[in-house]
């Protein structure tokens, strides 16, 4: 069985989310909708006896996406658990296809595609830029030291490596993962520690990195993520403080306590676009 989590905060497409979760699944699932602090509309209610909605009272003003994902970790049946935005569409079989390929210490994130959300289906290319398959670090981020590490499309990656069909990727976007059950409880993955929204694919795919495991792009299958820009907005409530609080926790744990380990692994897959050679000297210059 996989469970997901789907966390939502006055999303405007949770619905068709989870009904289109609902048709393409072709193997065993349970879908926890995460109702953080606001109730749906009762005709937007999917009804089926798969979706369990959790519901996180409202009152502190804090994003509470991690402790809504721990949550159904805590109560879900499934061997596998993923992740999934509430503005996505997946591929028919998408669980199954995951699942197939997987390895007990791996995290798997499938091609990700564009959605147009307002048609439900596949955006129209107006360019020939690929689906998004691998990501990297954008250096000069990590230069500013109170944004966090973030991540960015790699698509001179995903084209040079266009026929692997499961392969290794640095990092992801983080809206949709998925992994076993127990390597998420192992790993202890959505720590508090890092608060509120932010760094969420950071935690988990560096976490696995340094621990033995592997973070796969999986082109086998697909799902379809809306960018909400300015014309739907953020919808997910984002407290500043502690996003600030989050993004310095993170730098600290990596370019701080884990240095070592954050080299070796930006060295793994350079050459990055945008990384000077001498990297090292301005991130930890005296």
């Amino acid at each position: 069985m996989l469970s997901i989590a789907i966390p939502s905060r006055n999303e405007k497409f949770l619905r068709q989310t989870i009904l289109d979760v609902l048709k393409n699944a072709t193997g065993e699932i349970e879908v926890f909708p995460v109702l953080d602090g606001y109730e749906p509309p009762a005709e937007e209610i999917v009804v089926d006896p798969r979706v369990h909605y959790l519901r996180i009272p409202l009152g502190d003003g804090k994003c509470h996406k991690r402790q809504g994902i721990n949550l159904m970790v805590s109560l879900c049946k499934g061997e596998y658990v993923m992740s999934l935005d509430a503005h996505c569409m997946v591929a028919k079989g998408f669980d199954v296809e995951l699942a197939k390929a997987h390895q007990p210490n791996w995290v798997q994130i499938p091609r990700r595609h564009r959605l147009d959300a307002e048609n439900w289906c596949l955006q129209e290319q107006a360019d020939d830029r690929p689906p998004i398959d691998y990501e990297y670090v954008p250096f000069e981020d990590l230069l500013k030291k109170d944004v966090g590490i973030h991540d960015f499309k790699w698509d001179k990656r995903t084209r040079a490596r266009w026929d692997i069909q499961i392969d290794d990727t640095l990092t992801s976007q983080g809206s949709c993962w998925f992994m076993t059950k127990d390597w998420f409880q192992k790993r202890g993955f959505m720590d508090l520690r890092y608060q509120g929204w932010g760094q969420e694919a950071e935690e988990i795919n560096f976490e696995t990195w340094k621990n033995g495991g592997a973070v796969k792009t999986n082109k086998n299958t697909w799902y379809a993520h809306l960018h909400k820009g300015n014309k739907y907005g953020r919808m997910y409530f984002m407290n500043k403080g502690d996003q600030i609080k989050s993004y310095e926790y993170s730098v600290d744990l990596w370019l701080g306590k884990n240095r070592d380990f954050f080299i070796g692994l930006m060295e793994r897959f350079m050459p990055m676009p945008g990384w000077p050679a001498d990297w090292k000297e301005k991130i930890w210059k005296p």
